[in-house]
């Protein structure tokens, strides 16, 4: 199963000048419990992966880059991949597998994605990259869970899942 991993702005603003233009720790700990289940495996582009404060623990890091001299930090979980097949084939269908950005990455494996968890902030930011668009008539809403508004997360937020409709 490939599921997809991304907050989004009131705007579908997803980043800007590779971060984030917002901060909310509860939505850290919402990527990071999401990703640290299924295969614990995720999916991103080469800028994505060059976002991250470093290897993420516990986690496989499966980079998609049309790059072929592109070498990451040696690590025992980080993979270089330079095409979609190339991954959809190292994939176990029974377990899940989280693609966590940039925009281009999304939209090449939006035809294969089975599930969406969006964590929306309601609020326009300026920025870069953008969630892509995609017919939500495709889409089932499976769960949906109000963020807390509080001293470290001052934007109001709610974490959504979609499944999408066989």
């Amino acid at each position: 199963m490939i599921s997809f991993v991304a907050a989004v702005g009131e705007n579908n603003v997803m980043g800007k000048n590779n971060r984030l233009p917002w901060r909310l720790p509860a939505d850290a700990r919402f990527f990071k419990e999401t990703t640290l289940s299924g295969s614990k495996t995720m999916i991103m582009g080469r800028k994505t992966f060059e976002s991250l404060p470093g290897v993420l623990p516990g986690r496989k890091h499966y980079i998609l880059t049309t790059n072929k001299a592109y070498r990451p930090p040696d690590h025992e979980d980080v993979f270089v991949f330079h095409s979609v097949e190339e991954i959809l084939q190292k994939l176990d269908p029974k377990q899940e597998y989280f693609v966590i950005g940039g925009a281009e990455i999304f939209k090449l494996f939006f035809p294969y994605a089975d599930r969406l968890y969006i964590t929306r902030i309601y609020e326009n930011f300026d920025g870069d990259t953008f969630f892509p668009g995609y017919d939500e008539t495709e889409w089932q809403l499976v769960s949906r869970r109000e963020g807390v508004i509080d001293e470290k997360n001052k934007y109001k937020h709610t974490f959504f899942v979609y499944d999408r409709k066989k």
